[in-house]
């Protein structure tokens, strides 16, 4: 006979239903999108291009974004973390690391687009590499500061699953905070703010835009805007007052970063999407262009 766990608490029965069910559905969506998109990459002798490298590079953090939410949503319908305080470590440090190298290849993808669009210079295939591996190194890097005493990994509201602990608001936190935020939001930021910006002038003097220039930006901030305010709202002020049920929100919504991005950046990039298409129906696109471009 099943024991049945204790509620969280400051969650009802079906709130915590709700949160493990949103978390399921996130990851799975999320990652059968973003498994097409890999596995299309590795069929489709058209899509394997440096460009699409990056594009890549996105789908397999996401993929890791996505068993993220799933152990989390196992979890939630257990209503208690199984996996004792090391599995807790590991568990925020993959969706660390699995986030900051999602949010870095958004950025590689930025530069690519700048001057495959303005500068006219095509990626070459040991660039695509290096900045991969350069995106995941540096996400790593991050990522394990908290294990080293920099930051702390604990346990989300919900007790469910495990992320950066920012109810303390000590000064380890803030300092690991402000210079997490500035390398690994701010700077990111920057570099597609001002991509998109120089590709959308481009575009406005030829006259054909050929993608939504500022879907890209709007994906990170509105994904990603939540959950870096909450944290840096904790830096400054307790934020314990608020419901726990509350300070799952932005969590939910950063989890929807794989889906969101699977539409800007394969489904949503004709040449990737017509490899898709390939892959699944055996019907090839008449000569789709090479390029990184969102309709």
């Amino acid at each position: 006979m099943v024991t049945a766990h204790p509620l969280p608490e400051g969650f009802t029965e079906i709130e915590v239903f709700a949160i493990g069910t949103a978390l399921l559905v996130e990851a799975l969506l999320g990652f059968c999108l973003n498994g097409l998109t890999i596995i299309s990459f590795r069929k489709i002798k058209e899509l394997r291009t440096p460009s699409n490298l990056l594009v890549l590079s996105i789908a397999l953090a996401d993929c890791g974004i996505c068993i993220n939410a799933f152990i989390a949503a196992f979890s939630s319908f257990l209503r208690y973390w199984p996996y004792g305080s090391d599995g807790c470590q590991l568990h925020g440090f993959h969706g660390f690391l699995t986030a900051l190298a999602s949010i870095s290849s958004s950025a590689a993808v930025a530069w690519d687009r700048y001057h495959h669009y303005c500068t006219r210079s095509r990626l070459q295939w040991s660039t695509a590499a290096s900045m991969m591996v350069f995106s995941w190194l540096f996400a790593a890097f991050w990522s394990v500061m908290p294990l080293l005493g920099w930051g702390e990994y604990d346990y989300e509201p919900l007790r469910t699953c495990c992320t950066l602990d920012y109810s303390k608001g000590d000064r380890n936190y803030v300092t690991f905070l402000f210079a997490l935020s500035t390398f690994n939001f701010m700077i990111p930021g920057f570099i597609m703010l001002t991509a998109y910006q120089s590709i959308h002038q481009k575009f406005r003097k030829t006259g054909n835009f050929k993608f939504n220039t500022g879907l890209p930006l709007k994906t990170l901030v509105i994904c990603w805007g939540p959950y870096c305010l909450l944290c840096s709202y904790a830096a400054v002020e307790n934020v314990m007052f608020i419901p726990p049920k509350y300070r799952m929100i932005p969590a939910l919504i950063a989890k929807t970063v794989p889906t969101v991005d699977a539409f800007v950046y394969a489904l949503g990039n004709e040449n990737y999407r017509g490899g898709i298409w390939q892959f699944l129906t055996g019907q090839k696109i008449e000569k789709a262009e090479v390029d990184n471009k969102t309709k």
